[in-house]
């Protein structure tokens, strides 16, 4: 794993703990640190995110806009996966996953979700079906309206 990689995963782990204490419902999806300057956090809420619910989320995390511009926001259509819970809900659903490391020539592979264990997540695509450890993904997300 990437030193940068590293610190964004720090970042992460950081925000949930805070956010544990004070939004135990939110979960947070994703923390990417776009440009070196802005903070993008992927949230959801079993009510769905709403602007109070980013406002919340914001204000509980004042002490990084001293670093980054922060940004809070739903995951949308095309939501990240990240963890195997994510894979398993999402079942039948396309999605498109980006390899660290290429699998069978391909840096990429989308499809439709048809399994998920702990270790990795099974993927159909035209020509039969891919399994990726979930080690291998470096990003991965629903595809909205294919």
């Amino acid at each position: 794993m990437t030193e940068v990689r590293q610190s964004v995963k720090a970042i992460q782990t950081e925000i949930e703990a805070r956010l544990e204490q004070t939004e135990p419902e939110v979960e947070v999806l994703l923390a990417e640190v776009v440009s070196g300057a802005t903070l993008r956090l992927f949230i959801d809420h079993p009510e769905g995110v709403t602007l109070a619910i980013c406002e919340r989320v914001s204000a509980c995390l004042t002490d990084y806009r001293d670093r980054y511009t922060l940004e809070v926001s739903s995951p949308g259509e095309d939501r990240p996966l990240t963890r195997p819970v994510h894979f398993r809900r999402f079942l039948g659903r396309r999605a498109r996953v980006r390899l660290r490391d290429a699998i069978d020539g391909h840096r990429s592979v989308t499809g439709e979700l048809v399994g998920a264990s702990d270790a990795d997540v099974a993927i159909a695509v035209e020509d039969g079906v891919v399994t990726v450890p979930y080690e291998q993904i470096d990003r991965s997300n629903l595809v909205a309206g294919e």
